[in-house]
């Protein structure tokens, strides 16, 4: 078996594991996908709950030339009694035009770190600039007595993708995979770089 072939076999896998509508999921995905090799893939499943149980399910892959997002959201039926309907999209971004990869590391033993180098959490946070958001407050001068208008003062921060993950919730082995994956595709992104 080739390691492309072997590549696929597990994103399958992954997906099939997951247990959330995997013909779907992966219908959508190989429909991006085209006939791109996998270099590396991330599947991550989140359930929430308001008044009733709502799942999604991220699939991100990496190949030599894109960045494969994937999105698959369950709705309620629509009539009482009837069958969930599931929405499935998604979007390839070219390595290129990736801006930033942030991976954030959560440490709640920091003191012990280095006998036991454990991270609780992972947040991987991926900007290629289609969204930014936008924080603003009133900005002031040094003098404590001055009643001016300075306009205002920000930052603009790439919001593209963001996923957190965490060892309680999801366990130890997705944040792994989490910061293996985010590092992936820092990598790709640095080969691509002018």
């Amino acid at each position: 078996m080739t390691d492309t072939r072997r590549a696929v076999d597990l994103l399958r896998s992954d997906i099939e594991r997951a247990g959330y509508y995997p013909q779907i999921v992966t219908d959508g995905i190989r429909a991006m996908l085209g006939d791109e090799p996998v270099l590396d893939h991330l599947v991550h499943h989140e359930a929430t709950f308001d008044s009733e149980l709502r799942r999604h399910l991220t699939v991100l892959v990496l190949t030599p030339s894109r960045l494969i997002f994937g999105h698959t959201d369950e709705h309620a039926a629509a009539d009482p009694g009837g069958t969930p309907a599931a929405t499935t999209t998604a979007e390839a971004v070219g390595l290129r035009n990736v801006r930033s990869v942030v991976l954030t590391r959560v440490v709640e033993d920091a003191a012990g770190y280095a006998v036991n180098p454990s991270v609780q959490e992972v947040v991987l946070t991926i900007g290629w600039g289609a969204i930014s958001r936008i924080d603003l407050e009133p900005a002031a001068c040094d003098d404590p007595e001055c009643e001016g208008d300075h306009g205002y003062t920000g930052t603009v921060t790439a919001d593209d993708f963001v996923l957190r993950v965490s060892a309680a919730a999801e366990g130890a082995d997705l944040v792994t995979r989490t910061q293996r994956f985010g590092a992936a595709v820092s990598t790709a992104t640095a080969r691509l770089a002018p």
